[in-house]
């Protein structure tokens, strides 16, 4: 059941930052910058800096957005999750915020670093690290640097940060202002990472004057700042009048406004505190008689962003837009709908879900095993020091990483504990229950309890719309206990912008092998060894349980490629490969969700428990290739020879 790759509390987080008193467009475009696509080499080596100036020379606008990591780790997971809905409507990038209170640089899955990490290595979003000079030593900014390019992040917002109490307290080894920050991370770091500053277009609340603070704008852009985003303001001429005053000192950055619609009334009145900026009266005058009503003001706030993004658009002097969500999404994704900005894009870079690292630039194969689970494999393979690129060639010992830790916030499941009871079952009665739970979720219906099965514990999201052209063979399978977690169609030749099946550039075709794979009992497995020995060398197998013992007829263990395209100009991109020694690690993870994810949601030893444990000892994993692709699929009938062996009469004794 391979899924459709995805692209991409309230409190108000505002940048601070006091450069104060210191001494010191075309499609091309459009395909390159809105998700990383590995089909298109010159995308790969791309800065974020360059991104921009394309889209500039292009006309093409864009957006991105702001998040602020949250405080709990159930809030990590949701936030994530917010990452890949919010990401599919093709934001340039995000940026992530700094605080200080919250060990923003550890490992913790609340911290700024990890949830920046995350959005880059498992959501492939371009993501900017914000980072400030507050309560921090020289050689504690230049660690967290460190480890961020460790992590694949390539783009810090250096700024000085808010006090920790009133007033600015001077760190002891430490920078002051932001321009110090800027000129630290291009003395340490070179030409690394792409650099954003903060701009204030009423000027910063600490500055001598609007001039002062302009001329302190200009010193951290030539310190070498690579970008500029505002904080927010409430009537559009105020950021023409900051922008005309920027170019007018020779700042020829990129400068985006930064854009808050208004959310709420409380939220709205901490933002303006934080950020000590004063709310326009015909503002006030609208949102105080409807102060208690959210969704008025909400609804306002929409509005009112919506007029004020379009008169900086239709400027001509504005080629993005750069929003403060709260950590909220539907507000932000209404304005972006009603400006044309947010634009659902079918079509897929590859057939899996892509990384944002670095290193991973040049990856364009991976077994197709991990097609629901890309953040797992992902994971798995972080410490690898090269990726595939063209073919995935004979692995004869990828060095896999253990998944030991199923919680990890980036993998766990966005639903709770009570759930996935409802949808899986408060209590399993036998076999059968298990093999309802499967079918309810390939049918989308609602299970006895009146419960949707909207996800399984190897696939988080409801079926792709890949898969819902196997629906009908898929709920007649699992019905009698095969229980399928991944699956393909066959395809011959469907044109690259194919909205369901299609990926990479547009002018291309794809293909696809037919491909199944599902757990199911021993029983099933013995008649269909018997019968899969009339399909080969049509149908190459793999079957395992959770002991390793393998049965195959995959040739000399070599890969087999299930999915490949051809582009012009290019040789055959083959994303997609059944390979039998990753398989086998697979198998572990596999069986593990068996007892991680399902069975702990229930009592040891309870009958429910019991149950999971005997599937997950006894049953079989297998997956089926069909490599006559141009014919039509044979799996399903290979499964029904299956039951017709299984469901025949015993043959009677014969008599002497």
């Amino acid at each position: 059941m391979v899924n459709q790759v995805q692209r991409g509390d309230g409190t108000c987080q505002c940048k601070s930052d006091s450069s104060g008193a210191s001494n010191s467009g075309g499609d091309s475009s459009k395909e390159s910058s809105r998700c990383s696509t590995p089909v298109l080499d010159a995308y790969r080596s791309d800065r974020l800096r360059d991104k921009m100036r394309r889209r500039m020379e292009s006309g093409d606008r864009w957006f991105s957005l702001e998040f602020f990591p949250p405080r709990t780790a159930s809030g990590a997971v949701n936030l994530i999750s917010r990452f890949d809905r919010m990401g599919s409507g093709g934001p340039l990038f995000i940026d992530i915020t700094w605080h200080p209170a919250g060990d923003p640089g550890s490992d913790k899955e609340t911290s700024s670093m990890m949830i920046a990490s995350t959005a880059v290595n498992y959501c492939g979003l371009e993501s900017i690290l914000h980072l400030t000079c507050c309560n921090q030593s020289k050689e504690k900014i230049t660690g967290y640097l460190a480890k961020a390019k460790h992590l694949g992040l390539k783009n810090i917002m250096a700024l000085r940060g808010d006090p920790i109490g009133e007033d600015w307290e001077e760190e002891e080894d430490g920078f002051n202002y932001a321009i110090d920050l800027v000129k630290h991370i291009r003395s340490e770091f070179d030409d690394y990472f792409d650099i954003c500053v903060a701009g204030y277009p009423t000027g910063h609340p600490e500055a001598e004057s609007y001039e002062a603070d302009l001329r302190h704008l200009k010193e951290k852009v030539d310190a070498g700042a690579d970008f500029v985003i505002t904080q927010l303001f409430f009537r559009p001429d105020t950021f023409l009048k900051f922008l005309d005053d920027c170019r007018a000192i020779g700042i020829t950055c990129p400068i985006l406004p930064g854009i808050f619609p208004i959310q709420g009334y409380q939220s709205l009145r901490q933002l303006v505190k934080l950020s000590k900026l004063e709310v326009p009266e015909e503002i006030t005058q609208v949102i105080e008689p409807i102060k208690d009503n959210d969704a008025a003001i909400r609804n306002y706030g929409i509005q009112q962003a919506v007029e004020m993004c379009r008169v900086l658009l239709d400027s001509g002097k504005v080629p993005g837009v750069h929003f403060y969500t709260l950590n909220r999404e539907v507000a932000t994704m209404e304005v972006l709908r009603q400006l044309g900005l947010w634009i659902e894009d079918p079509r897929r870079p590859l057939p899996w879900a892509v990384s944002a690292h670095p290193k991973r630039k040049v990856e364009d194969v991976r077994p197709i095993f991990w097609a629901s689970r890309p953040k797992s494999y992902i994971y798995r393979t972080q410490d690898w020091d090269d990726f595939p690129n063209g073919r995935w060639g004979n692995s004869s010992s990828p060095a896999f990483g253990e998944l030991n830790d199923y919680y990890l916030f980036y993998l766990k499941s966005k639903s709770s504990k009570d759930a996935l009871l409802q949808m899986w079952g408060e209590e399993l009665q036998n076999e059968e229950s298990v093999f309802e739970v499967f079918t309810c979720y390939i049918t989308a219906q609602p299970n006895r309890c009146g419960h949707k099965v909207m996800c399984l514990p190897w696939n988080d999201e409801p079926l792709a719309p890949e898969t819902n052209l196997l629906k009908d063979e898929l709920e007649k399978v699992n019905r009698r206990g095969v229980l399928t977690i991944n699956s393909q169609p066959n395809i011959n030749g469907k044109p690259s912008t194919d909205p369901i099946v299609g990926w990479g550039p547009p002018g291309g075709y794809v293909f696809q092998k037919a491909y199944l794979e599902f757990f199911t009992s021993s029983e099933n497995v013995t008649a269909l060894l018997k019968v899969l020995k009339k399909y080969e060398p049509r149908v190459n197998y793999h079957i395992v349980n959770v002991n390793g013992r393998n049965l195959t007829n995959a040739p000399e263990m070599q890969p087999n490629a299930v999915t490949w395209g051809i582009f012009a100009g290019r040789e055959i991109v083959q994303p997609t490969v059944v390979d039998p020694v990753s398989f086998m690690y697979w198998k572990d993870e596999a069986f593990a969700l068996w007892i991680e994810q399902w069975g702990k949601l229930y009592e040891d030893e309870s009958p429910s428990r019991m149950i999971i444990k005997y599937i997950h000892d006894n049953y079989f994993l297998v997956n089926l290739v069909d490599n006559d692709f141009p014919l039509e699929n044979c799996l399903w009938q290979v499964i029904d020879d299956m039951f017709e062996l299984l469901d025949a009469p015993p043959e009677s004794p014969t008599s002497c």
